[in-house]
């Protein structure tokens, strides 16, 4: 039998996982905590196995929980936001269940559990788990505004192959195209995704993703080829050519 505590504050939402798991023959549901505060209490006290754990509870949360208890049990995290699901699995959580939660997507949950206790799997290090899970996670904009005449037009970030500063504008080179935006370079560093855009030059910053060759120029510096139609070269600072030789090793 699996044993299993159920920690949610919402007790529709503990009812309904505790039906779900009565039709489950290998399952059995030892404790139910309303709370944080609860739940470490339970897990210290049963010992399960298994925990159905809500992220989001007044007092303590989930994570709070994962950090007072003493206890190595798997986990499944439960929540309504889905923000959290890549860092669980990151750090090889059981599983990661969205509110609310169906039948099925709670017995697949299960049956991955199953398979972990029948290789006598370790649960994951919950301290591990907890900072990775704790520790906010980077958005990058994937869609930018721009200027095209009196028209504001919005560009997918992955289409554009290069912003420049000329004059003091910042200009983003899109579809044989360039196009005015209102940001500084560095406003852009900080919102589009640091692996994707490279600084090349202080006055250039590029999509790594659209770059089709590296060219030796003179002076020891490189130009980036782009992969556009007109196969555009935009220049590689000697600074940022050893940057960037050592990320690609090339």
């Amino acid at each position: 039998m699996i044993s299993t505590l159920i920690a949610d504050d919402e007790k529709l939402a503990r009812d309904r996982i505790a039906s779900f798991l009565r039709g489950i023959g290998d399952v059995e549901v030892v404790g139910q905590a309303r709370n944080g505060v609860e739940a470490v209490k339970l897990i210290e006290e049963t010992d399960p196995q298994l925990v159905l754990l809500d992220v989001q509870m007044p007092g303590l949360d989930g994570f709070d929980v994962l950090r007072s208890i003493t206890k190595t049990p798997h986990v499944v995290f439960a929540t309504a936001f889905d923000e959290y699901a890549i860092r669980a699995f990151e750090v090889h959580a059981a599983d990661y269940l969205l509110k609310p939660i169906s039948r099925g997507r709670l017995e697949q949950a299960i049956q991955r559990v199953r398979t972990r206790l029948s290789q006598h799997a370790p649960a994951p290090e919950l301290r591990e788990l907890i900072e990775r899970l704790a520790t906010p996670v980077p958005r990058f904009a994937t869609q930018l505004p721009v200027h095209k005449g009196r028209q504001i037009l919005i560009l997918n970030v992955g289409d554009i192959l290069w912003f420049e500063v000329r004059f003091r504008l910042v200009y983003a080179h899109a579809d044989g195209m360039q196009y005015m935006t209102n940001f500084t370079l560095k406003e852009l560093e900080d919102r589009l995704d640091p692996e994707v855009f490279f600084r090349a030059h202080k006055s250039r910053l590029v999509n790594l993703h659209r770059v089709k060759a590296i060219v030796p120029w003179f002076g020891g510096r490189f130009k980036l080829v782009m992969r556009d139609q007109a196969s555009s070269e935009v220049e590689l600072s000697r600074a940022q050519a050893r940057v960037l030789r050592g990320r690609m090793k090339w």
